[in-house]
């Protein structure tokens, strides 16, 4: 049984696009039966590690904080650096 696809149809802008995928299935518009799964063997990871020292108090104080709000302590440093940088930026919004 062969299952006919329909032609996406063109947008005018991004919203129009947005609203129409809401709508609609992918499934009905491609041919799911040639797929094949995609390798990207090169992609680096976007993190990067880092070292940093910070006094024991203020680490101690870091991981007492994350545990009250269930979250890794280096999730929570990762938080407040990119709050802070916001901030500064003056691209924080509250």
């Amino acid at each position: 049984m062969k299952k006919s696809n329909k032609n996406i149809p063109k947008f005018k802008n991004e919203d129009e696009e947005r609203e129409f995928w809401g709508t609609h299935s992918p499934l009905d518009y491609f041919d799911t039966r040639n797929i094949t799964r995609a390798s990207f063997p090169k992609l680096k990871p976007s993190l990067k590690s880092i070292s940093i020292r910070l006094p024991e108090d203020m680490l101690a104080e870091l991981k007492i904080l994350a545990n009250k709000k269930d979250v890794p302590y280096q999730s929570l440093a990762k938080i407040y650096l990119a709050r802070q940088i916001a901030l500064e930026r003056g691209t924080m919004r509250i």
